[in-house]
């Protein structure tokens, strides 16, 4: 697997469960080291673990919280971890509350929040350290189309300022929104990639029901089959 992504571009990750995504992304946060290859982010190697990871800022699918400390807290708390802290901390912590819809809700507990209000905290905390690359592991699941639509905009907005977005999802409709360019993998390896014009011109049979508003899932069960995945 070979890919790059240019600063104020969103990149798609696709694929079946089981492709490899969560492997990818792992290694790219230095959770697991890679067997072979490598890789390197804003100029550092994934091998010099504590500098990357200030490079990385990770927004896993599983909510990465604590509940039973405010969302305030949790802010706080990640952003000194990433070395962040005083009056920065504070004027971050309300920014970031404030664009995901949750400044009047800092001092409550997160385990009083909905599943939606969470997933927007667990962005803001993956923004905390301004990292140069944000990585969203299927963001959206579970949430209503509020809170899908105030996370579009969010990664719109940071990529418009320069952020190089990793976003991988199973909802081919969100990837032709957002993504700029897309890779869709399987057995962990890049069976295709391009714009989602460049992809569109791969198909080569029909819509297998009513077409989307692309055709992008088309492609995808073209070029991953259409077998259960676990």
């Amino acid at each position: 697997m070979s890919f790059q992504i240019k600063e104020g571009e969103i990149f798609g990750l696709l694929g079946p469960n089981g492709a490899g995504k969560s492997t990818t992304i792992n290694m790219l946060a230095t959770y697991l080291a890679p067997t072979s290859g490598t890789a390197t982010i804003a100029g550092v190697s994934i091998s010099d673990s504590q500098r990357a990871k200030r490079n990385v800022g990770l927004v896993p699918q599983e909510i990465a919280l604590y509940d039973d400390i405010s969302a305030e807290r949790n802010m706080r708390f990640f952003g000194e971890l990433f070395g962040v802290s005083g009056n920065e901390l504070t004027a971050r912590v309300d920014d970031l509350l404030d664009k995901v819809g949750l400044l009047d809700r800092k001092k409550d507990l997160v385990s009083t929040f909905s599943g939606g209000m969470k997933r927007r905290l667990n962005l803001a905390v993956g923004l905390i350290h301004q990292p140069p690359l944000l990585m969203l592991d299927e963001p959206t699941v579970g949430v209503d189309p509020q809170t899908r639509e105030a996370i579009f905009e969010l990664v719109e907005q940071l990529a418009g300022s320069g952020t190089a977005t990793l976003y991988t999802t199973h909802y081919m409709e969100e990837a032709e929104r957002l993504c700029d360019r897309i890779a869709i993998i399987d057995e962990g390896r890049i069976v295709a990639s391009g714009t989602l014009d460049e992809l569109l011109e791969l198909r080569t049979e029909a819509p297998v029901r009513v077409e989307r508003p692309h055709g992008l899932a088309e492609v995808f069960l073209q070029l991953t089959g259409k077998q259960y995945r676990d």
